[in-house]
Parts: C-alpha cells; sequence; structure tokens
C-alpha cells in the first residue's frame, strides 16, 4: 500500500462572521461594499462575498443612523448616545462628534455636494448641519419622530423633505429656513419618500391601513394619485431611465412620455413595480424570497423592512427582519416576460451553529442547521437561557406562535445563502446529506420537535416527514454506500432505521416516513451516530458514558465501548480499519476496536469537552473541536497533536470534513463559520522558496561586508533577521574613524519597523556587558537621528524603554566606579613618587586625585599628608635613581 503524506497545517481561507444586527445600513456609491449597523459597532461589508473589510468600534450603543458622503470618503454615524459622528473611512478614525438632538437621531442624509448632512431625530426636530459640526438649519414642526429626511436631487435646489409617525411629510426650504409644505394624506407613520429624476414629483408610502401610496405634484404640493398597494409599505424606490429594470420593462411600459416607473416592498415580501399612468402594476413577484411559512398567516406578513437601488445599474436590494440582504437583478425571458433573478442573499446572523455539512458532489454548498427562527415573535435574554426551565417555557411559546426553525444552504463561493428549508417547529439539532446514484441529493434534518424531514435540495422543499420518536432528535446519519436508509437517535433512547424505498425522483410532496427497525439503545440521551462504509454496522453515543456498535438492518446488538467518564459527543468509523472513534466530555478521543470492544489509544489535549471528531487522510488523521473553542490535528500513529488554531471565541459544536478535497469547516456558539484549506504544500513551498530567498540574501550579505558596504549590509541583516551579524556589523562601524557618519547613513534608510526592531535588539544587547558599548552607541546614534515624536508612535516602545532604562543605568554606575578607581592608582603612583607631579598650569585639570577622600578616614588622610612631607625632604639622589631606571 501506498504511503500516505500526512498533512500538517490547515489554514482558515474564508470565514463568515455577524456583520448585521439589522436595523440602518447604507451602500457605496460603486455598490462595492455596505456600512451596517452591527449592534453597537459598525461594520464595512464587501458585498460579493460577505466578507468583514473592516469595524468601527462605536460607543457602546446602539446605532440608529448612517449615512455616506458621495464620494465614499467619510461615514456619518448616531447612536442612542445621540452622538453624531464623522469617520474617515482611509484610517477608520474618528474626525469629529458633536450632539444636536435631545433624543437619539433615526435617519440622517448627505447633500449631493457633500457639504452638508440632515438629520432626523426622535425629538422631532429635523437639523442640518456643516460637516464640520455646525448647525446652519434648525427646524421644528413635527409631532413625532422623524423617520427619514431626503434632500432634493437637484443640487440648486434647496429642498429637503422630512417624514414622521405624525402621518406628515413635510418640505423645508433651506433658503428661507422655513417649512413651506405639509404633505397629509396618509393614516399612520410614514416610512418612505423618494424623488423623481426631474425633481417634480414625491412619493411617499406607509403602513396605514389603506395601504396606498401617495403621488405628490411639487409645483403646488398637491397630491396627484393615491394607489392602494394591499400591503404596509416599507421603501418606495424610483427606477431611474438608465435602469437595467426600464428596459427589461420596455414592453409593459404605457405611451406617456411624462409617466416614471417605481417599485414598492412591504410587509408581504414581494416585489411590486408600479407605472404613474394609471397607477398600474406592471409586475409582481409570484411568491416571495423571505424565509417565511407558508402554513402561518401571520407569518406570512413579515416581509422586507427596506430596499435601495442599487448604483452602477446593479439591480435592487432589499433587507429583512432577519438581517438578511437580498440582491435582485432583472431579466428578460426568450417570451418577453420581465423576471426578477435573486442573485446573492447575505445573511448577517446566523445565530449559533449547530451542525454542518457538505451538499453536492462537487461539495460547493453548506448545509447550516442554526437556532434561528422564522418569527422574531418573543424576545428573551440569550444569557438567561442557561435556566433549563426557562429553555422549556421558550419553546413551547415558540410552538405556540408559530416559530418556525431553518436549515439555511451556502454557496461556498460567495457565502450567499441560496435557499432555506424550513419547516421544523422546533431548533435542530442535527442533519445530514448524501447524493444518490441517480445524481440526487438530500438532506435529512432532526429536531427538538420530535421528527424527521427529509428534503430535496433541487426543489428545496421538505418530500418526507417521520414521526414516532418520542424525543428530539439529537443525531442522523444516511447510508454509506446504497442510500436506501437513514438512522435516527433521540432523546428517547431509542433508535430508529427508515427506510428510503419509497423514495422516487419524481416525488416532491412530503410523504410519511416508515421505519425498518427500532430498539431501545441506551440509557441517557443519544448524541451522535455513524454507520460503517459498508452499511453493515451503526455506532451510537450516548450521555451514558458508553458508545455501542449495532448490526444493520435489524439493530442487532454488538459491543459495548466502555470507558469514558463522561457522556460521548461525537462517533466515527475508520474509512480503512476496523475501529471507532468517539469524543467524550471528559475531555479525550478514544479509538476501540469494533471486534472486541478494547480501547486502543486515547489522546488527551483539549481542555474541554470534546463535540466532534473526524478521521481525515485516509484514516491515518483525525481532526477534534470542542468546548474549548479549538481545532486540533493529530496523527493516529504517533498519538501526536499536530497543530492547534484558535479562531473561534466560544464552543465549537459542527465539523465538516469534505469526503473529495478533505477541506474543514467548523461553526459554533459565536455564530462564526470557519473554512479551511490543506496549506501543507502551500507551506512547504512557501519554506522553500524563503529557504531559496535567504541563500541568496546570505551570499548578498556577504558581499557586502567584503566591500564595506555597511549600509547594505545592515539593511540585509535586518531582512534576514541576524541580529547576531547585525552587532558584528555595528561592532565594526564602532572601531572605524567614520564610525558616526557610517551609522547615521546605515540607520537613515531603515523604515520605522526595522527602527522598533532594532530597538528590541539592543535591548537584548544592552544586557550583557561585553555587548553593552556597541548597544549604547548604536542606541545615542538612533535617537540622534529620530525624533521624540517618531518614537512615541511605535507599536510597543513603552515596554522597550522599559527593559533599556535598568541596564542603561547600572552599565554607567559599573563605568563610574571604574573611572574612579583609576584615580586610586595615580594617587599610590603619586604617593610611591615612582611618576613625577605635573607641573605647570593645565587648562582641564583632572580632579584632584589627592583630593578624593572617598573610603578614606581622617587619621588615613593625615598620615599620608606627613608622609609626603618626609618623602619631600629626602636627596634628590633617591629619585634621580629611579628615573635612570
Amino acid at each position: 500500500m501506498t504511503s500516505v503524506a500526512l498533512k500538517k497545517n490547515y489554514r482558515c481561507v474564508q470565514s463568515l462572521q455577524q456583520f448585521y444586527s439589522g436595523g440602518p445600513y447604507t451602500v457605496s456609491s460603486d455598490g462595492s461594499f455596505i456600512a451596517c449597523a452591527c449592534n453597537d459597532t459598525i461594520t464595512i461589508v464587501d458585498s460579493s462575498n460577505a466578507s468583514i473589510k473592516s469595524t468601527i468600534e462605536g460607543d457602546s450603543e446602539p446605532v440608529t443612523a448612517l449615512t455616506l458622503s458621495p464620494d465614499d470618503k467619510f461615514l456619518f454615524s448616531a447612536s442612542h448616545s445621540r452622538q453624531i459622528r464623522v469617520w474617515d473611512l482611509s484610517s477608520l478614525k474618528c474626525l469629529r462628534s458633536w450632539k444636536g438632538h435631545q433624543g437619539p437621531v433615526m435617519g440622517m442624509t448627505c447633500h449631493a455636494s457633500g457639504g452638508l448632512l440632515a438629520t432626523a431625530g426622535a425629538d422631532g426636530k429635523v437639523q442640518v448641519w456643516d460637516v464640520s459640526g455646525f448647525c446652519t438649519h434648525f427646524f421644528k414642526g413635527h409631532k413625532g419622530v422623524v423617520t427619514s429626511v431626503v434632500f432634493h436631487p437637484d443640487p440648486n435646489r434647496l429642498l429637503l423633505f422630512s417624514a414622521s409617525d405624525d402621518t406628515t411629510v413635510r418640505v423645508w426650504d433651506l433658503t428661507l429656513k422655513k417649512c413651506v409644505a405639509t404633505l397629509e394624506r396618509h393614516r399612520s407613520t410614514v416610512t418612505s419618500i423618494a424623488i423623481t429624476e426631474d425633481g417634480w414629483t414625491l412619493l411617499s408610502g406607509g403602513r396605514d391601513q389603506a395601504c396606498v401610496v401617495n403621488m405628490w405634484d411639487l409645483h403646488d404640493y398637491s397630491c396627484k394619485m393615491s394607489i392602494p398597494t394591499n400591503e404596509a409599505i416599507e421603501a418606495v424606490c424610483v427606477i431611474g431611465t438608465a435602469s437595467p429594470f426600464l428596459s427589461c420593462l420596455r414592453g409593459k411600459k404605457t405611451g406617456d412620455s411624462h409617466a416614471f416607473q417605481y417599485l414598492t416592498v412591504g410587509e408581504h415580501g414581494i416585489v411590486r413595480i408600479w407605472n404613474s399612468h394609471g397607477a398600474v402594476c406592471l409586475f409582481q413577484q409570484s411568491s416571495s424570497d423571505v424565509s417565511v411559512s407558508k402554513e402561518d398567516e401571520e407569518e406570512a406578513k413579515r416581509g422586507f423592512t427596506s430596499a435601495v437601488m442599487l448604483p452602477s445599474n446593479q439591480g435592487l436590494l432589499c433587507s429583512t427582519a432577519d438581517q438578511e440582504f437580498l440582491f435582485y437583478s432583472p431579466t428578460e425571458t426568450p417570451e418577453g416576460t420581465f423576471h426578477l433573478n435573486l442573485d446573492k442573499r447575505l445573511v448577517g446572523y446566523n445565530e449559533e451553529i449547530v451542525d454542518m455539512k457538505f451538499l453536492g458532489v462537487e461539495e460547493q454548498f453548506l448545509a447550516v442547521a442554526t437556532s434561528v427562527e422564522q418569527a422574531r415573535l418573543l424576545f428573551f435574554d440569550l444569557d438567561t437561557f442557561i435556566n433549563h426551565k426557562f429553555w422549556i417555557r421558550f419553546l413551547n411559546l415558540c410552538h405556540d406562535f408559530g416559530v418556525y426553525f431553518q436549515v439555511r444552504v451556502y454557496d461556498l463561493s460567495s457565502m450567499s445563502c441560496s435557499y432555506v428549508l424550513s419547516g421544523h417547529t422546533d431548533i435542530v439539532l442535527c442533519l445530514d446529506t448524501c447524493t444518490t446514484t441517480s445524481g440526487r441529493t438530500l438532506i435529512v434534518t432532526g429536531s427538538k420537535d420530535n421528527t424527521v424531514r427529509l428534503w430535496d435540495s433541487n426543489s428545496h422543499c421538505c418530500i418526507g416527514i417521520g414521526r414516532g420518536h418520542m424525543g428530539g432528535i439529537g443525531a442522523v446519519s444516511f447510508a454509506k454506500k446504497s442510500q436506501s436508509f437513514f438512522v435516527s437517535g433521540s432523546s428517547d433512547l431509542t433508535l430508529k432505521v427508515w427506510s428510503l424505498d419509497d423514495l422516487s425522483d419524481d416525488v416532491n410532496e412530503a410523504f410519511s416516513l416508515k421505519t425498518k427497525a427500532v430498539t431501545a439503545a441506551h440509557d441517557k440521551d443519544i448524541n451522535a451516530l455513524a454507520i460503517a462504509p459498508n452499511d453493515s454496522l451503526v455506532c451510537s453515543g450516548s450521555q451514558d458514558r458508553t458508545a455501542r456498535i449495532w448490526k444493520l438492518p435489524d439493530l442487532t446488538p454488538g459491543v459495548v465501548l466502555k470507558g469514558h467518564k463522561r457522556g460521548i459527543w461525537s462517533v466515527e468509523f475508520s474509512p480503512v480499519d476496523q475501529c471507532v472513534i468517539t469524543g467524550s466530555g471528559d475531555k479525550t478521543i478514544k479509538i476501540w476496536a469494533i471486534s472486541d470492544g478494547s480501547c486502543l489509544k486515547t489522546f488527551e489535549g483539549h481542555t474541554s469537552s470534546v463535540f466532534k471528531v473526524q478521521f481525515i487522510t485516509r484514516g491515518a488523521q483525525i481532526v477534534s473541536c470542542g468546548a474549548d473553542g479549538l481545532l486540533k490535528l493529530w496523527t493516529v500513529k504517533t498519538n501526536e497533536c499536530v497543530a492547534t488554531y484558535d479562531q473561534h471565541e466560544d464552543k465549537v459544536w459542527a465539523l465538516s470534513v469534505g469526503k473529495k478535497t478533505e477541506m474543514l469547516v467548523t461553526g459554533g456558539s459565536d455564530a462564526v463559520i470557519n473554512l479551511w484549506h490543506d496549506s501543507t504544500a502551500a507551506d512547504k513551498e512557501d519554506e522553500f522558496r524563503k529557504e531559496e530567498e535567504g541563500v541568496l540574501k546570505g551570499q548578498e550579505l556577504e558581499n557586502a561586508v567584503l566591500d564595506a558596504n555597511y549600509t547594505k549590509a545592515i539593511h540585509l541583516a535586518f531582512e534576514l533577521r541576524r541580529p547576531h551579524k547585525l552587532f558584528e556589523l555595528f561592532a565594526q562601524l564602532c572601531r572605524r574613524e567614520d564610525a558616526k557618519d557610517e551609522v547615521k547613513k546605515a540607520l537613515g534608510v531603515l523604515g520605522m519597523e526595522e527602527h522598533r526592531q532594532l530597538l528590541e535588539y539592543i535591548r537584548e544587547w544592552n544586557t550583557k556587558p561585553k555587548l553593552c558599548h556597541v548597544a549604547q552607541f548604536v542606541l545615542l546614534h538612533l535617537f540622534t537621528i529620530l525624533p521624540p515624536t517618531e518614537i512615541v508612535e511605535m507599536k510597543g516602545v513603552g515596554e522597550v524603554v522599559e527593559g533599556l532604562i535598568p541596564y542603561s543605568q547600572r552599565h554607567y554606575s559599573r563605568i563610574d566606579r571604574l573611572e574612579r578607581s583609576t584615580y586610586l592608582l595615580d594617587y599610590t603612583l603619586n604617593g610611591m613618587s615612582l611618576i613625577e607631579p605635573e607641573t605647570g598650569v593645565v587648562e582641564n585639570p583632572k580632579p584632584k586625585l589627592q583630593d578624593s577622600s572617598i573610603g578614606f578616614s581622617d587619621e588615613q588622610q593625615a598620615s599620608k599628608k606627613s608622609s609626603k612631607k618626609r618623602k619631600s625632604q629626602k636627596s634628590n639622589g633617591g629619585n634621580k635613581k629611579v628615573k635612570g631606571m
């Protein structure tokens, strides 16, 4: 058998995180990114793949309003703290902030010139600001919360329009600084206003019981028409003359040259396109793309919350109450009919990820089971879910109010939610996928509503429902070879084998699934199931601390795997060996022999419960995840943990391995989905390339040293990260006559990061007495070159300086002591008349050696003076003799 290349590293290549929590958002002028409110932060999201480009930290208060400047350079935001902030998107820094309203700012818009900002407040006020923060206009008149403000599209017409929940729309003249018109025809909150391209017609929509859109003539501010829409309107958008919507509707337009087209979205979750001439509905979606349940009439009223026409003819963007962005584009069919395509669905928040599986032959899709409910009719503090009784009560209330939980299917290329499977009335706890021999892709889900459901991925509908369990379904698993059945395990302690023999390729309606075998399997809840590659065995893991092997299809009992000290969360058969792997709440992973149930190996390393374990590399390695938020890669033969990855901030519940590509995907309680690719080959190639570049640069460094080109040599030593060679270069420079100029020249070409790295090297050299002289020499010239302002801005410079100061003080104290000791030698030689005292006037005399009486008592000093007298009275012959010697 050929040897298997073991994997050494995985790399997180894609991540889907929470980027939108509902509320305000704004789209860039080119449609490339969206600025979204995410609780108390602002996220800048790439509209192509939902990746977070940057995050702006707020003031710990929920964001209430957002808008961008026309050139997309500045972002204006407001929160419940009533602070209005201006952000520079290039540096993500707050340029200025101010307060103006007595309540939260509920809406804002920027003038086409970019110089004015209008804000709408919950205090009923409308204010206009210069972007520097100076209030230019202050308008009062609304008797309720002002929900939205819009500038006139013509920059030369200084008009401002505001809508309020007092059922009115007001027109403000910025030149006259007063209200010039009050438009009153609505009977409820006005939610949206829009102005046509010619600037002479205003559209307003609201949540009236009459469900109308009012059309206003801006010549005399009269209401020209009221169009009934049969739904509460959340957004009205005018379709421009260059929009692709208009070109696709050319066959449905009337002959009126003054007519214009607009679209509306509202509570029904469908897009309607209207013609102003005769109030004709040109197009209406046949069904809603909002994930609502058809079984509940109240749910059908949960539709879109807002909509905007995307710039550059990119289509339509609609947002939902489930924190989703839906991107639409128009098409014209060959028959000449208009059609609206759903291009992308970006999900802003997934809540807790419970289980995940790859979908399809090419594994391009990912089925995700989350705790997201269809209807947000109940609002509770999630922290209280720790209380078991409250959790049960919450689920009962959800069932009573018609809450439906969903499975989302993502396209991994764009991280767009392709479709949603909705039908379970309780949390979906587990799922599995398979592709039949005919090419049909199936999904089976198990839920706390005591049912299993079979889904067809092509038709996106439920084709089978299995009832019979008396408790929540904790695990499901498809047959690996035949795909003719699947097994489910429940908290009612039983295992059931469900037959798929009645399933045909042309059936798209839900039928009742039948069971082939049932057995009482464990003493506690069943958490995990796995079917052997040949469909002959099934292994179940339970909270009773055991795993059991059962023979299929009759569920005949086999061996019992005992040894774990806590409940078992995961089981998996080896693809090549006769063994089973289990992950437990006792923080260990064990491999068991199927023949006799003996424990073959134990892996220890997780610091908390192990939730998922999977074989990879043809059974030679395993991957695991757990409650410690870690993903670990193990080698079976050596029991070695090859790598540990910490990309999650909470428990990692879900782990799936691609059968074809062996890429990994993880998800957990932090609502983050991470996609991992094997980077062993890429890392090896990068390492070889870096090693090759290192050899070439090393030779270049040696050549520079031989040529005495110290500037180039020092720069190369920094690139190669060779501090010892760098010290040798500086030591050689210190011995040169032109050392000062050479060091300044070498340090002058270094960047800020290299200067910071040099300070760290100096800190290490400064700790050793043999190296401190060179360190202090370089430090002196570095401080001479760099101004203090640049030094302070270096990352981590405070810690470096703290490490430099004590050793520098110690070195200077030691040198000072050595210098003082030399004075004692001079004093001794003078006292012994071995050297002549200096005569004549010295311009810069040393400190008096004889007077440096440090460490001598008064009697010793007196005896020294008397000895000097005696020596001066001696004959000069003795002195001459010494000198002669």
